[in-house]
């Protein structure tokens, strides 16, 4: 019923409606004739890639097509932290991760921070929230935390079972992540029953925890592992015969966060090439689910005549590396997990406009207040997307050349900086000196896969200078460090007389119970050792 319509709907029908000349410029804001509403829709672990050619072929995505044909989508979005709690933290107070100090999934805004969401609610606006929020702190599991803090010790463990498929052989099941679709129904209803009789503007969040892995909670050789899951409903919108194949550099040419990344996620192992497809597929199939609840948002907003006067906004938190550069999950500088997808569509926003302008997920707390009149704040991280999609702003350079992302969190050990500009993408690590940077030419090579950053010193230097006037990085890393140790030995101090059995059972227990002295020293001898950004 849901494709039926999109195949078949008549386009002047949706299109978004000319504001006219009543629309005026104040400052930076723009200001509606009639105050739009606004819906953000934010999925988890959504490849922004797959929005556009030639990733928009492998899976039938008709809901984010038609926010394509009907809105302005952005080519190069990326997420400020490529994991869950630091990027939404990101996106709800509008600042880069080492301003809110988000360092890890535990560690998130305070629940009383002032978002871009109360800011509306102040100027007119109803607001509501359905599903996934995660942006304060107290979220995730202790072996989570524990990973995260202990990243700069000198072991290897593998973190993780490795990645497996599971398939619902059923033609007809449609609603698979059960709890995202019931979080996608009690957003229509409220669409239905409260919204379509306000007389004040609203603004609605739908948070969606799909495409991300579902945990599996089986013990063996597969424990805490993390699963592909879909039906047949859904995998036959995927193109088998597309699926890319990612090329992986030798295990002995990894750089070696890569390596570190690549051996607690358990993927140094051999995989077939039919394993890595069906990943692939397999997570395509759940990025085809996804798009379907986002389209049950677009059709209860259209059957209840509110589509014309409300600005849709779709993202995604972080992407998904699905087996490119031999990893799955995120945490990652590239583009599979770093690049999220981003399209606007609504009264006022350009039909059919594709933006190349890089632009991040901070960007959107400057949007809100833009679309809200509110004035924009002078500290935040990020401008508004208004002056790149809509019909009304004359001045189109409003934003930096650049994004910058950074990650701290666990599966990668040392503190990751991440500069992107419109052709380069530079990666420092740690205090910039003790890890070898990366520097990739995306439009050269687009899957990141040779590293120019000495055949380019000239660039590398620019570039890096360029990051160190936006961040002080080497500081960041030992200011990260510091904290992990600090929070570490609460925790230890918490555990008691406990710890030595409580740590030798965490996702890492396999490898841990082979030498569990050998480790608790490393560990022992990481608490010793003064603070500073470590060697790899």
């Amino acid at each position: 019923m849901l494709l039926l319509w999109v195949s078949v709907v008549a386009v002047p029908a949706l299109a978004a409606p000319d504001p006219g000349a009543g629309g005026q410029r104040r400052g930076a804001a723009r200001v509606w004739p009639v105050a739009p509403n606004v819906v953000l829709v934010v999925s988890d672990s959504f490849d922004g890639r797959l929005t556009f050619y030639p990733g928009s072929q492998v899976v039938k995505l008709p809901f984010i097509n038609f926010m394509k044909a009907h809105g302005t989508s952005f080519l190069n979005a990326y997420t400020n932290s490529p994991i869950c709690c630091p990027s939404r933290a990101a996106m709800w107070s509008g600042l880069f991760t080492h301003l809110t100090e988000s360092w890890n999934n535990f560690k998130g805004l305070d629940p009383n921070y002032t978002t871009w969401m109360d800011i509306m609610e102040k100027h007119g606006y109803r607001t509501q929230k359905f599903g996934k929020l995660d942006y304060t702190s107290g979220h995730h599991s202790i072996s989570n935390r524990v990973e995260a803090w202990t990243r700069d010790v000198a072991f290897l463990l593998r973190q993780e079972g490795r990645p497996m498929v599971n398939l619902i052989p059923k033609k007809t099941k449609v609603r698979v992540m059960e709890k995202d679709w019931k979080n996608t129904d009690r957003a229509v209803n409220w669409l239905r029953k409260e919204a379509s009789n306000y007389t004040q503007p609203f603004v609605l969040y739908l948070g969606l925890n799909l495409p991300h892995p579902y945990p599996s909670p089986s013990s063996g050789e597969n424990f805490g592992s993390s699963t592909f899951h879909t039906s047949l409903y859904w995998l036959k919108k995927v193109s088998y015969d597309a699926i890319k194949i990612p090329k992986w550099s030798p295990l002995s040419e990894m750089h070696p966060v890569d390596y570190y990344s690549s051996y607690t996620k358990n993927c140094t192992g051999k995989f077939t090439e039919k394993e890595i497809k069906n990943i692939r597929a397999f997570y395509y199939a759940m990025c085809a689910e996804t798009d379907a609840m986002l389209g049950e948002i677009i059709l209860a907003l259209r059957q209840l005549g509110l589509l014309q006067k409300t600005i849709v906004i779709y993202t995604s938190d972080h992407g998904e590396l699905a087996m490119e550069h031999r990893q799955f999950y995120k945490m990652s500088m590239y583009e599979a997990s770093a690049h999220v997808p981003l399209l606007v569509m609504g009264p006022g926003i350009k039909a059919n406009l594709q933006v190349p302008n890089v632009v991040s997920l901070v960007d959107i707390y400057p949007t809100m207040l833009d679309i809200a009149g509110a004035p924009l704040l002078q500290n935040l991280s990020g401008y508004s997307l208004l002056p790149l999609s809509s019909e009304m702003y004359k001045f189109k350079n409003l934003h930096p050349p650049w994004i910058l992302s950074e990650f701290h969190g666990c599966n990668v050990n040392a503190s990751t900086y991440m500069l992107r500009t419109n052709q380069w993408k530079y990666i420092a690590y740690s205090d910039g000196t003790s890890v070898l940077p990366q520097l990739f030419d995306l439009s050269s090579d687009p899957d990141e896969l040779t590293n120019i950053a000495t055949q380019f010193p000239e660039v590398t230097y620019s570039l890096d200078r360029k990051l160190r006037s936006i961040i002080n990085y080497p500081k960041v890393s030992a200011s990260v460090h510091q904290y992990n140790k600090e929070q570490f030995i609460r925790w230890k101090q918490s555990i008691g007389q406990n710890y030595s059995n409580v740590i030798a059972n965490l996702r890492w227990h396999q490898d841990w119970l082979q030498e569990p002295r050998k480790y608790e020293s490393a560990i022992d001898q990481w608490l010793k050792t003064p603070t500073n950004p470590k060697k790899i």
